[in-house]
């Protein structure tokens, strides 16, 4: 009886220890601050903006949103991170017209096909980390450093169809004479289903990974290896409510991990300069132990000096980490 009792435990035990690897697994791959998300607007809407082609959309969630931009556009982010960490954002947006003419040749007021560009950075890392000595002296403070630079571009060549591609150049520097550098790419598109109900879907991060080459620190013991990044599969849906209410959307992605990722969201119009904002992000539908991200936010904004100018707060609940997670946008349209 004692010998099935220990049996049960040992089972038991294993049972827990393997039920985790699959969240901490995806969490420590390589790019995974480019994984949490662009903005106070994307982020207080648990990153469920594969789909949603109306207010200020980032082509970092589908490359297909980029002729969607309204005019052009500056997006400023700061976000308040516990441990000393580092989250910042960039994005500047720029749309292209192009109007149907009659048969004489003249321009008439009707749209023929819209298509946007986008460059943004995304900046991250760690300060203030404690360097010691084989004695445990201090030596020095450290700071890494990982930066996204993206270059993204989208057309919709029909009222219903839009599909874009994004560049993505990586630089990572993690140490002293230890930095890596990595290329990748994003495509998407966007079809519209109904006037209220549109579609996206999105790869990311295709051949995206880091060459690291640590020869330099430790000569003929170093090593040269690769490091790849999760291959990202997306598909969103996005409803627009009636009477300009606001906007329900949901997400499911799949990585080259095996992870299974539910996002929800939703912005809800109170009045015309105010919008409230809520959703969940990373459910994992493989690993019930992953603890999901709840989200909150608002939005607001006024037109001065004949400028659209908006301001974005987001709230984000980090499960592991002593402090959650505060996002402050800032965007202007030219």
């Amino acid at each position: 009886m004692k010998l099935k009792i220990v049996f049960a435990l040992i089972l038991f035990s294993s049972l827990q220890i393997f039920s985790q690897p699959k969240t901490s697994q995806i969490s420590s791959q390589p790019g995974a601050f480019a994984r949490m998300g662009f903005a106070a607007r994307g982020m207080a809407m648990g990153n469920a903006m594969t789909s949603v082609t109306i207010g200020s959309v980032n082509s970092y969630y589908n490359p297909a949103l980029n002729p969607f931009i309204n005019d052009n556009s500056i997006q400023l982010g700061y976000t308040f991170l516990s441990l000393d960490r580092k989250l910042n954002f960039v994005q500047i947006s720029k749309s292209f017209v192009q109007y149907k003419r009659d048969q004489e040749g003249n321009k008439t007021d009707q749209i023929y096909s819209k298509a946007g560009v986008t460059f943004g950075i995304i900046n991250s890392g760690v300060d203030n980390i404690d360097g010691r000595d084989n004695s445990g002296i201090q030596t020095k403070i450290y700071s890494t450093s990982e930066n996204l630079f993206f270059l993204s571009v989208g057309i919709n060549p029909s009222e219903n169809l839009s599909f874009g591609a994004t560049a993505k150049y990586y630089h990572y520097s993690l140490f002293d004479k230890m930095s890596s550098t990595g290329v990748g790419f994003d495509i998407g598109l966007i079809y519209k289903i109904f006037d209220n109900l549109t579609v996206g879907g999105f790869i990311g991060d295709i051949n995206s990974k880091y060459r690291w080459d640590s020869t330099p620190l430790y000569s003929e013991k170093g090593n040269n290896f690769y490091d790849y990044f999760p291959l990202l599969k997306r598909i969103g849906l996005s409803y627009f409510l009636p009477k300009n209410f606001g906007i329900v959307a949901i997400d499911f992605e799949t990585t080259s991990y095996g992870t299974k990722i539910l996002k929800a969201g939703t912005e809800i119009n109170l009045v015309e300069f105010l919008k409230l904002r809520a959703g969940v992000d990373r459910f994992n539908l493989e690993n019930s132990d992953m603890i999901p991200q709840l989200t909150f936010g608002f939005g607001i904004s006024q037109i001065l000096y004949n400028r659209f100018f908006e301001l974005n707060y987001a709230f984000v609940t980090e499960p592991y980490a002593p402090f959650d997670k505060h996002v402050i946008t800032i965007g202007v349209r030219l």
